[in-house]
């Protein structure tokens, strides 16, 4: 097998033990090793420089997708599994453009999370049928934007105001609802997208494209 090695790049120690099941279960022979931050991945790709990288990039703290193509090029024998819930069409045009870059989509069936690990596992790239069809059709392939964004129109509203850095009371008033009702609508979109504070929401918001930089930093 020619990248037996996984690096399971993600800061929630959940999610890493999720992935790290289904890497023991469908990959035989594989070596796991984890990384929690930025510091921890250059240290541990200096220390094996090849395998495969199975980062969410949404969640990670890094600050964009030159940074991921810096670390691609500086690291040229390890391919990245990029696993989000959510990537958008110019981020993912970008990284399928480059050849070690392998794209799964979190809400992908089991039998398609099998067959990329299968695949990164054996130096193959893998593009889940998902961002396939998004990368060839446009869209409107997958009925809204590539991933399939997990929040409601209020939602995602809710969520760019947050990553504005307003309060509950403040939100609620730019909406006309009540601070309990903002209350509820948060607490669905740190569960929907798998954060756990309003630092994790605004990252993911960057990330998927939710929210421009130039925005944010406005």
């Amino acid at each position: 097998m020619r990248f037996p090695t996984f690096i399971l790049a993600d800061n929630q120690a959940l999610t890493r033990a999720g992935v790290r099941s289904l890497i023991m279960q469908w990959v035989r022979g594989a070596r796991l090793l984890e990384a929690s931050c930025k510091k921890e991945l250059l240290k541990t790709l200096e220390e094996t420089e090849s395998g495969v990288v199975v980062l969410d990039y949404a969640l990670f703290d890094l600050r964009g997708a030159e940074e991921v193509l810096v670390l691609h090029r500086r690291f040229p024998d390890v391919m990245w599994l990029l696993m989000s819930m959510e990537l958008s069409g110019d981020f993912l045009r970008r990284m399928t453009a480059e050849e070690n870059v392998s794209v799964l989509l979190k809400d992908a069936p089991a039998e398609e999370v099998r067959a990329c690990l299968e695949s990164v596992a054996r130096g193959e790239r893998y593009i889940c049928s998902q961002v396939a069809n998004y990368l060839r059709f446009g869209k409107e392939s997958c009925g809204q934007d590539c991933g399939g964004n997990p929040l409601t129109p209020t939602e995602t509203e809710i969520l760019r105001l947050i990553a504005h850095g307003r309060s509950v009371k403040e939100i609620a008033e730019a909406r006309t609802l009540s601070t309990h009702t903002v209350v509820t609508h948060k607490k669905n979109i740190f569960r929907k997208l798998g954060v756990n504070n309003v630092y994790e929401a605004t990252k993911y918001a960057l990330r998927a494209g939710l929210v421009e930089m130039m925005e944010y930093y406005i």
